[in-house]
């Protein structure tokens, strides 16, 4: 979007000092041919409102599981992951999907654009499942803030690789998210994509204050974050901050 151009969408900006998401000693494991697989071993770590935090490490190392965690698509073993101030061990079904459907916007390395669906009805489409008002309307300013409105009308098919993930960037944040988990979200894109969508996942912490957790093996993609977050088998290894 233009300097100029005023958004219709009201920005939100941290609370400093807010956590948004809290693991307190959390532990998740999974089974393999009958044995326990520790993904996660006792992690303790808060993710301040309004930050951007990259989980850094190799596959395995449990980037994916914290970041499943944090957006209450999956349980801890033992501990207690809590999203602003609630702790999803204590929520119903009913609860959780309220946290999945209004607090938590999604990016994938794979994009997920439905193929039968146009651009602008891929990003309407979590407003029209919630029931939400002015859909469309609300669809076109985020594609405008992503600077796709003018290939609104087109199907996935028709857009490049780089094309789709701005897309995905603007279904995630399309009903305002509190909480932004992208996952790998330019390891399927050539390094000039890669960086227009990383720039984007930065605007959305900084303009929006929605709190962002980025896994990545990218060094150069880790970099721009404002915290990060080394692993390794299963625990944090470093926590580095940009000063």
């Amino acid at each position: 979007m233009k300097p100029s151009e005023k958004s219709s969408v009201i920005e939100k900006p941290p609370t400093a000092g807010v956590v948004m998401i809290r693991l307190k000693n959390v532990t998740k494991e999974y089974h393999s041919d009958g044995a326990p697989v520790r993904a996660l071993d006792g992690v303790s770590i808060d993710f301040a409102e309004g930050s951007f935090t990259a989980l850094v490490g190799r596959s395995g190392c449990g980037k994916s599981t914290m970041l499943n965690l944090a957006g209450a698509m999956d349980f801890a073993t033992s501990g207690e992951v809590e999203i602003d101030g609630a702790s999803t061990s204590k929520l119903d079904d009913a609860g959780l999907t309220s946290i999945r459907r209004n607090k938590v916007g999604f990016i994938f390395q794979s994009f997920q654009l439905l193929p039968t669906l146009s651009v602008i009805e891929n990003v309407e489409l979590p407003l029209l499942l919630a029931g939400k008002p002015n859909a469309r309307a609300a669809a076109l300013n985020r594609l405008q803030w992503v600077e796709m409105h003018s290939l609104g009308a087109r199907m996935p098919h028709q857009l490049s690789g780089g094309q789709m993930q701005r897309v995905a960037v603007a279904r995630a944040l399309v009903q305002q998210p509190d909480i932004l988990i992208a996952d790998e979200p330019t390891g399927n894109l050539d390094t000039a994509s890669g960086g227009d969508v990383l720039q984007l996942l930065q605007r959305a912490a900084r303009e929006l204050g929605a709190t962002l957790l980025m896994a990545t093996h990218s060094a150069e993609a880790a970099a721009i974050a404002d915290v990060r977050v080394y692993m390794r088998d299963g625990s944090v290894e470093s926590i580095q901050r940009n000063l």
